[in-house]
């Protein structure tokens, strides 16, 4: 069973969402400030933390910039509805997904599964390139022989890419196969993850993730 943890200020919203996840078989725990969060993880068995962006003590951004330094756990965003300058910096952040607030609690269940799908994904498989290797299964990705550190939907979204290098991919086929989701108007999400994986990919070329106007990305190292 994926025990959530919710970290929101919300009292009635955390109580609502927590019974609608707990009758479709997940267990929950709730916090209300940022720094409970962060507590609440370090001590372990978190499958995957809801975080509210606007919360007291610490809030979710403040949060996720200390999240590597606590625990590797899948995160879900709650922000504000149309606020996308929060939404983007958490996905930089290494967020995983996010929704906007107030969430459907079915829409919120569906994003849990499929982030923790992708992050607890048990498939054995490796990619490889002369300079890449991805292990699907232990979740790693070696770039000349080191790893490097990517989140679960930078992992999905490189080995998207790599598995059709070459080729341009779609922002839509990205969003759907990636994050499991149509991808909709002013969707920034691909972009975010994609400008992140650029920056750690660096070293294999200057540009190694090709922008193709109107049409998508393009893996070319």
């Amino acid at each position: 069973m994926l025990n959530i943890l919710l970290a929101d200020d919300d009292d009635e919203l955390s109580e609502l969402l927590s019974e609608y996840l707990r009758n479709h078989g997940l267990s929950t725990e709730t916090v209300h400030d940022g720094k409970a969060a962060l507590a609440r993880v370090a001590q372990g068995g978190i499958d995957l933390l809801v975080l509210d962006i606007m919360m007291p003590e610490l809030d979710g951004i403040s949060v996720l910039r200390q999240l590597p330094n606590v625990a590797d756990v899948p995160v879900i965003m709650l922000t504000a509805k149309g606020d996308d300058i929060d939404r983007i910096l958490g996905l930089e952040l290494g967020a995983d997904d996010y929704l906007p607030k107030p969430c459907h609690p079915r829409e919120l269940l569906a994003r849990i599964h499929a982030v923790c799908k992708r992050a607890h994904n048990e498939q054995s498989s490796t990619t490889n390139h002369p300079r890449l290797s991805l292990n699907r299964s232990m979740r790693r990705c070696l770039l000349d022989g080191d790893e490097i550190t990517l989140t679960g939907s930078e992992f999905d979204m490189l080995d998207c890419l790599l598995r059709r290098h070459g080729e341009v991919v779609s922002k839509e086929t990205l969003s759907q196969e990636v994050l499991q989701r149509e991808l909709l108007p002013f969707d920034r999400s691909v972009d975010v993850h994609i400008s992140r994986l650029r920056k750690k990919l660096h070293p294999l070329a200057d540009d190694p993730i090709k922008s193709v106007r109107g049409k998508g990305y393009q893996l070319v190292i």
